[in-house]
C-alpha cells in the first residue's frame, strides 16, 4: 500500500476547473513568477525580454522560498494584477 502525503497539509484539496488558455498574449498583462529555484531567474529574464520585445506588458513576482506555496497576499496580488501567469522552474 502506498500513502501519499500532501506537503501543503490540505485535508481536502480544492478542485477547480482550469481556465482556458488565451488565444493570444497581445493586450494582456503576463505575470512571471519566480518560485525561488536556482537559475529560474535566468529563464524568466529571457522570457521577459522576448515578451517585452513583442510589446506585451510583463510583471515580475518572486516567492520567498521554493519550499512552500506562495503566501496568500502574493497570490492575491498576482491575481489582481495580471491576466496570465508563467512560473519559472529551473535548476
Amino acid at each position: 500500500m502506498t500513502i501519499l502525503l500532501d506537503p501543503t497539509s490540505e485535508r481536502s484539496p480544492t478542485s477547480r476547473e482550469r481556465l482556458g488558455r488565451p488565444d493570444r498574449l497581445e493586450g494582456l498583462t503576463v505575470g512571471l513568477l519566480d518560485i525561488s529555484k536556482p537559475r529560474g531567474d535566468v529563464f524568466l529574464d529571457r522570457l521577459d525580454e522576448r515578451l517585452t520585445e513583442r510589446g506585451i506588458t510583463v510583471k515580475r513576482y518572486m516567492k520567498p522560498t521554493v519550499a512552500k506555496p506562495a503566501p496568500l497576499p502574493l497570490s492575491l496580488q498576482i491575481g489582481s494584477e495580471v491576466n496570465v501567469v508563467i512560473e519559472g522552474l529551473a535548476d
